[in-house]
């Protein structure tokens, strides 16, 4: 079974992959390329329910908790820029949505605008995403005891549960399918 922290930067590795993708409709978008609506769907939806539900909801949920138990600071720490940047992540995808639907209905400087958006979602994930992994991540490892860790893995599982059967395996695909769509 991999441990918390493993789940979570494999996780990470999904999450990258769609950036890529979203990357790739953000360059089409912007030389004016008809983009279907439905693919900006795809991408919301797969930021919502698998990037913060399944991802952040782990995170906010059960590690944070569990570093500030062995003596990690939310306040003027590593998890309180992790939270402040998860909710500008979210500002950013609330906005996106009412982009995308701009653009659903044909208004001209949505796909401009939805890619100028994007490219400070993808930015930022990009560079919270390295944090996690080099910094936050390295400090878990160190500070977890192999209890607390067993209580993640069980947590996480249960999370996924609460998703539903086969969510996480769901957006795997969801993800691979993206790329090979949109990636460049």
């Amino acid at each position: 079974m991999p441990t918390p922290v493993e789940i979570l930067k494999h996780e990470h590795r999904i999450i990258e992959r769609v950036l890529g993708a979203l990357s790739g409709v953000s360059q089409r978008l912007e030389s004016g390329e008809h983009v279907p609506p439905e693919a900006l769907s795809s991408f919301l939806d797969f930021i919502r329910t698998f990037a913060d539900r399944c991802h952040h909801g782990k995170e906010e949920t059960h590690l944070f908790p569990a570093l500030e138990q062995r003596g990690i600071p939310r306040e003027g720490g590593p998890i309180g820029v992790m939270l402040h940047e998860h909710e500008l992540g979210r500002g950013l995808v609330a906005e996106l949505a009412r982009t995308a639907d701009a653009y659903r209905q044909g208004e001209p400087s949505a796909g401009p605008r939805f890619a100028e958006i994007a490219r400070q979602y993808i930015e930022l994930l990009a560079q919270h995403i390295q944090k996690e992994d080099n910094i936050l991540f390295q400090m878990a490892e160190q500070v977890l005891d192999e209890e607390t860790k067993a209580r993640l893995e069980r947590a996480f599982q249960q999370a996924e549960e609460e998703l539903g059967a086969g969510t996480h395996e769901h957006f795997e695909r969801v993800a691979a399918s993206l790329e090979q769509a949109w990636a460049t």
